[in-house]
This record gives structure tokens, C-alpha cells and sequence, in this order.
């Protein structure tokens, strides 16, 4: 089926159908010239293959696989939220690549669709469809990072166009971006959530500098990125100038969406790697080790059903908050599995420097370090559900 026939179809098929049609179409194209993308990437493997996955994006484009439920104008195709939930869940057990487009496709797409002009839509959307761009996100800063209404770069606006000073850190993939969406300061006397605007920032283009973070997995996955005069059009500012805030806490709310359950798929079968391993060594054999495994099998399913839960309930109302509780949710248990990762191994996962490459253990152990940090720190999080969800005093 070819990608026009495929974004006519969609929501007319059954979710059995059209989890016959992704299964389908992920064994035949994870071989040939993809067959080596097969269980690239994610979390502190994303140095690896990155022309083969960016090429992997365009394919998925070309196939019709970016953009469900968006609209067809933009290059999207009909698909119920089970059918979303479908193809992250069969995406992550067929161990696709991880993608090179998952910010484009799933944070600044959504915040496009909801607070874009027409023009912005027409211009960005389609470039996200077939594949073709890549987006990191301009959040945190040195000074503001779990606190992001601290942000300090700013945007002068110069006739129709801005001229952005100042520095992020911690940006995924600002390496391989082709474009950033920068939260940054437009009112030079505003101070927290005042005064911010939502800009589209190229990043090939003088006045831009990435420079990569070697992380404790020795790889780079997160960047500084230094704007010195960098611009952007007048025309690219998502929101009105000043409403910066609101747009960004719209892309935060879809961080958090569909595909935390094509993520739990991931952990999914971490987790089984982490009991195979224990059966095979002989950890499974103590008690305090086979108490925890069981505990964190508990964990994943309570995540589950929570996700299912909120994805169910979309459109009803929510708070809001709850996007903070799976955040605090994943991030711990994903931390908590790391430590277990390495207690299984023994003193064996202690091994590393010169001569011994980290095994999957000891990369998941160090990275996971992480979770609970970047997207909004589990204390900030607690703090958000305290003072929000129960009414707690600051």
C-alpha cells in the first residue's frame, strides 16, 4: 500500500487490522539496508548510526508512519488513539531504531497543531511528515533547569525578525537538529513566567555553536548550545510575544503522551533482560534480589494501566498533574531497575575504564542517572504535585 492509500485509511480499519498492517510492515523494512538499524539508538546509544536512522525517518515518512491522527493536509493519516498506542507498542517489540524524530513528531508537531498559524503549519508540518527535519528542544539553561521560568536568553526584535543572546544546556540532539524551538525572554524587564516568547530557531546558521557533552556513558548525547545573535523570523514566534510560557507547557503536556507506552515496551524488555540474567547466573536464587524483580514487574504494570488509564481520559477534564505523576513514576522506576541492572551482574558491573567496554548493564545503570533530572526534576515534580494536587503550603 503506498503512502497516499495508507493516510486515506487509518481510523477506517480495526485496531486488529492495523496492528497486522505495522507488525507487517516493521519485519519487512527492518531488513536489507535497515537490518543494521535494528536496536540503534535510544538512551545512551544515541551516537549510533545516525545517517542510517536518519534515513529510517524518511522511510517512515514515505510509508505513511509520522503523523497519526494529524490531519492529512499536512501530510498525517486517521488514526484512533488505540491505533497510535498500537504502533508505539508494536514500534518498540519489533526494536526499531530509536528515533531521530521523536521531539519533531511528538512535542513540537502537537504544539504546532494547537497554538500554530496556519502558515506555520503548512511550512513546518509537512517537513516533519515526510521525515525531512530534524528538532531539538531550547529549554533549560545553566540557571534554569528543573526551574525553567528562570530562562535568561533573550530575543530582541529587530523589524521582522529577533535576534536571540544567550545559552542552553542539556539539549538532546542539538548535534543533528536541523531547526530548535528556543524558549527565550522578549520583554528584557520581565521576570519568571512573564515576558517569554516561543521561537523556531534554524540551526544552520552563523551564531549558533553546539558544543557536546560527554555524559557518564562516554558518549554525547546532550549539548550546550550558545546563540550570539542567531535570528528568527517574526513569522516563526508560536503564541503571541509574551505567551511564551503557555505554548511551552503545552509541549510539555504532549511529552508526556501516547508514547510513554511504546517507552514502557522498552522497559519492558529490559526488565526481561535483567530476570533472564538473573536465572542464568544464580542472583535469581536470592531472596532479596528476586523480591526486587518482582517489585519492579509490579511497578511496570502499575505504569501501565495508569498510562492507559490517562490516555483513556483525554478530553475529560484532567488537572494537568498528571503528567507530573508519570513523569515521577518512570523516572524512578527506571532509576531503581539500573541499580538492579548492576546488583544482578555482581561485582563483575564494577569493571570499567581502559580495555573494558561498558556492557548494556552498566550504560542503562549510568544513563538512567539521568532520568530523574532532565524533563523536570523528581523534586520539582513533588514539589508540583504538593502544592497543586493536594494543596500543600510551598
Amino acid at each position: 500500500m503506498g503512502a497516499d492509500a495508507v493516510r486515506a485509511t487509518g481510523a477506517q480499519v480495526s485496531d486488529e487490522q492495523f496492528r497486522a498492517e505495522i507488525r507487517g510492515w516493521l519485519q519487512e523494512a527492518l531488513t536489507g539496508p535497515f537490518a543494521e538499524a535494528v536496536g540503534t539508538g535510544g538512551e545512551g546509544r544515541e551516537h549510533e548510526a545516525h545517517e542510517l536512522r536518519r534515513e529510517w525517518e524518511r522511510h517512515l515518512g514515505r510509508a505513511g508512519w509520522i503523523g497519526l491522527s494529524w490531519p492529512t493536509e499536512y501530510g498525517g493519516r486517521p488514526a484512533t488513539l488505540a491505533q497510535q498506542v498500537i504502533f508505539h507498542e508494536e514500534y518498540a517489540r519489533a526494536g526499531a531504531p530509536g528515533r531521530l524524530g521523536h521531539m519533531s513528531e511528538q512535542l513540537l508537531g502537537p504544539t504546532l497543531l494547537a497554538f500554530g498559524t496556519p502558515e506555520q503549519k503548512a511550512r513546518f508540518l509537512p517537513r516533519i511528515t515526510s521525515g525531512e527535519d530534524i528538532w531539538c528542544q531550547g529549554y533549560s539553561e545553566p540557571g534554569a533547569g528543573s526551574d525553567l521560568a528562570g530562562v535568561r536568553t533573550r530575543a530582541e526584535r529587530r523589524g521582522d525578525h529577533y535576534v536571540i543572546t544567550g545559552q542552553k544546556v542539556w539539549t538532546s540532539l542539538a548535534h543533528l537538529a536541523d531547526w530548535c524551538f528556543v524558549l527565550c525572554r522578549t520583554d528584557p524587564g520581565s521576570t519568571r513566567h512573564v515576558g517569554l516568547s516561543y521561537l523556531l530557531v534554524p540551526m544552520d546558521q552563523p551564531g549558533v555553536t553546539v558544543r557536546p557533552i560527554t555524559q557518564l556513558t562516554g558518549t554525547s548525547e546532550f549539548n550546550e548550545v550558545f546563540f550570539d545573535e542567531a535570528v528568527a523570523a517574526v513569522e516563526h514566534r508560536v503564541g503571541a510575544e509574551g505567551e511564551g510560557w503557555k505554548v511551552a507547557m503545552g509541549t510539555l503536556g504532549f511529552e508526556r503522551g501516547v508514547s510513554t507506552l511504546g517507552q514502557q515496551i522498552g522497559f519492558r524488555r529490559r526488565l526481561d533482560a535483567v530476570i533472564t540474567r538473573a536465572r542464568a547466573n544464580g542472583a535469581w536464587q536470592e531472596p532479596a534480589l528476586r523480591d526486587r524483580l518482582v517489585d519492579a514487574y509490579i511497578g511496570l504494570e502499575v505504569m501501565r494501566h495508569s498510562a492507559v488509564r490517562l490516555l483513556a481520559s483525554a478530553g475529560e477534564g484532567l488537572s494537568g498533574l498528571e503528567a507530573s505523576i508519570s513523569k515521577l513514576q518512570w523516572a524512578t522506576w527506571n532509576r531503581s531497575l539500573g541499580e538492579l541492572a548492576v546488583d544482578v551482574e555482581g561485582a563483575g558491573a564494577l569493571l570499567t575504564g581502559p580495555g573494558y567496554e561498558l556492557d548494556d548493564a552498566q550504560t542503562h545503570f549510568l544513563f538512567s542517572r539521568a532520568n530523574t533530572i532532565y524533563g523536570g526534576s523528581n523534586e520539582i515534580q513533588r514539589n508540583i504535585i504538593a502544592e497543586r494536587l493536594l494543596g500543600l503550603p510551598r
